[in-house]
């Protein structure tokens, strides 16, 4: 599990340390670098934002997985394993590369994929990206999938989720 914390402010990181929350996933570089310099040492930390090349020296300074990697310039950059961000669903607001694209990333070393299905209000919609997902991970011998949401984890675990990213739950 992934503590994902973009809209978890500072101070109340201080929260998922007492409780015991060893990963989180941050959104944004300098929020990472800015949670990063009071917390340190106390989570390890995962990037599950857009990946800007230009942002890459401090994703490899700090963290340990990228989950949303989808670009040949921040790949080659990038020192840390990554997960490729795989637009399964073709939407054109999203980020990530086309599933025929996943075989060009190959020679970057990366571990998994992950996903963002369409937002839908029933998880049970985001079956058929997971699914979709996890047989292309298949395709390309790759173990580690990154899917699954607060809203929708369950259905990604039940799809073969490696990783999930969960927030908002973990404050109500």
């Amino acid at each position: 599990m992934v503590a994902a914390t973009k809209y978890v402010n500072v101070a109340d990181m201080a929260i998922l340390a007492e409780a015991g929350v060893e990963v989180v996933g941050e959104n944004r570089a300098q929020d990472l670098e800015a949670k990063h310099a009071v917390y340190g040492d106390a989570f390890r930390w995962h990037f599950i934002g857009h990946v800007q090349s230009n942002k890459v020296k401090v994703l490899n300074r700090i963290c340990e997985l990228v989950h949303s990697l989808d670009s040949h310039s921040a790949a080659a950059r990038l020192e840390i394993p990554a997960l490729l961000q795989v637009n399964v669903a073709g939407e054109g607001s999203k980020s990530g590369v086309e599933p025929a694209e996943i075989a060009d990333y190959l020679g970057y070393g990366i571990r998994g994929l992950s996903t963002m299905p369409p937002a839908a209000g029933d998880p049970q919609s985001s079956r058929q990206w997971f699914r979709r997902l996890h047989l292309l991970a298949e395709e390309h011998g790759l173990a580690e999938l990154s899917m699954g949401t607060t809203q929708d984890y369950r259905v990604a675990v039940e799809e073969g989720a490696t990783l999930i990213r969960v927030g908002s739950v973990l404050f109500r």
